[in-house]
């Protein structure tokens, strides 16, 4: 298994974004692009396809640390930092997506004949 890999892995375990990265980096003075961070996640046959060195990945670890857990002097809970984390997307528990598509049916419409399936 590759650095490439286990920097994968944990990005997508995390639930990790580009910009999120890069913040855990900069909290171990390491100074790094979101373009030369994207070239560490494409496939190996990309002609923009870089491997990622011991020493990134390292940084990236004990910058990790830090977010994680905080310093001594200021501990975080990992379990919280991670729950705190907003969603991606903005999804409504209170609406499920079968009645939101329900709103959308047009009554009025009478059945046709079925193409290439059976009528029952």
């Amino acid at each position: 298994m590759t650095n490439n890999d286990i920097f994968k892995k944990l990005r997508v375990a995390l639930k990790l974004r580009d910009d999120e990265i890069v913040e855990i980096l900069t909290l171990v003075d390491f100074k790094i692009s979101k373009s030369e961070l994207g070239a560490f996640f494409r496939k190996e046959d990309h002609p923009n396809y870089m491997e990622c060195g011991d020493q990134i990945l390292r940084n990236f670890l004990n910058g990790l640390v830090i977010y994680l857990r905080g310093t001594r002097e200021n501990p975080k809970n990992p379990g919280e930092v991670l729950l705190d984390k907003e969603p991606t997307k903005n999804f409504d528990k209170t609406k499920s997506f079968k009645k939101q598509q329900l709103k959308n049916v047009d009554t009025n419409l009478s059945h046709g004949k079925y193409k290439n399936k059976k009528k029952s």
